[in-house]
């Protein structure tokens, strides 16, 4: 009985005890949910578009930091830094598409799988001849994201919430809102959107394979700069913020593999449950450190039950 007390009665007295150390433990896995997010659609858009798992999608967000950083370092100012390395992820998107994806078309999907690989470790090499293997501080102040912090006393406590993690979640916010309308509303959106429902048939009306292969892998490069410059405002630019992208497997479990709303949804439940799971359940009777593993056990129970995840389509083979 004791057991089950701590396990169904006492998390959610401590909730109700301590409401506003529950909005601090909300919001601070709502801030790790829009980073999951964001770093899970940048496989979902390459995955839709070309059925190729980007395990490369790690590596573009330290190299589209490192590279902000090196320009800077160079002596290049933070506001034009920022265009200039769209510009490099967009000069990258070019160069994957001409040099790796485009000979492999219609090879088996083990062999682009493969290919991400290389790529990963081109960037890595690459990355440290350029930049060095030392770890870079990102250049918070000089791109203008505040450092404070905002206080408020709700329910008679204290919720602290740091000025750069609410930059970060309103710009994910933005840049997902803008992605949305994007793949909706314009032209070439319908067109990756055509191209992840039906392949055959998009290239059967004229939709240029190459064309988007280059906008989506640029589109994934915008989206790992962003990632970039919120993780590296918290933890610093290093080579070591690759393992990130493995934080998006279990939001891609979760949410679907094709599915833009399911990565959006996914990161954000997986950003808030992993979070309360490690303050009310995981530090109490397991000794903390859940955070390392929760998210994988939740997706793997929704994969037991379904295994597209929660927003991927249902396929039906005939036989």
């Amino acid at each position: 009985m004791e057991f089950l007390n701590d396990v169904l009665v006492q998390p959610f007295a401590d909730m109700a005890a301590a409401p506003d150390f529950l909005l601090q433990v909300l919001w601070e896995g709502l801030v790790g949910g829009v980073l999951y997010a964001l770093i899970a659609l940048g496989f979902v858009l390459i995955y839709k578009s070309s059925r190729i798992f980007n395990f490369a999608q790690g590596i573009m967000v330290v190299f589209a930091a490192l590279t902000l950083v090196g320009l800077y370092e160079k002596g290049v100012p933070a506001l034009l830094a920022l265009p200039l390395t769209l510009a490099v992820m967009l000069v990258l998107a070019m160069t994957i598409e001409r040099v790796v994806l485009r000979p492999l078309v219609n090879q088996p999907d083990i062999i682009l799988f493969m290919a991400t690989i290389g790529i990963t470790l081109f960037l890595i090499g690459f990355g440290e001849l350029i930049f060095g293997g030392e770890n870079k501080v990102m250049i918070t102040e000089q791109l203008f994201i505040p450092t404070g912090s905002i206080v408020f006393e709700p329910f008679g406590g204290f919720v602290s919430i740091e000025e750069k993690d609410l930059t970060a979640v309103i710009g994910a916010m933005v840049l997902v809102a803008a992605l949305l309308v994007f793949l909706n509303k314009s032209k070439i959106g319908r067109a990756i959107r055509a191209l992840g429902d039906d392949h055959q048939a998009a290239l059967s009306v004229g939709i240029s394979l190459s064309t988007i292969w280059v906008i989506v892998w640029f589109i994934a490069g915008v989206i790992a700069l962003a990632t970039g410059i919120v993780w590296g405002a918290r933890a610093g630019v290093s080579f070591a913020l690759e393992v990130i992208a493995f934080k998006a497997l279990p939001v891609l479990m979760l949410g679907g593999l094709e599915s833009v709303m399911g990565a959006i949804i996914g990161g954000l439940a997986i950003g808030i449950l992993e979070k309360l799971f490690e303050i009310y359940w995981g530090q109490p009777l397991l000794g903390g450190n859940t955070e390392a593993w929760f998210a994988y056990m939740l997706a793997l129970l929704v994969l037991l039950v379904r295994p597209q995840g929660l927003f991927g389509e249902k396929i039906i083979e005939r036989v």
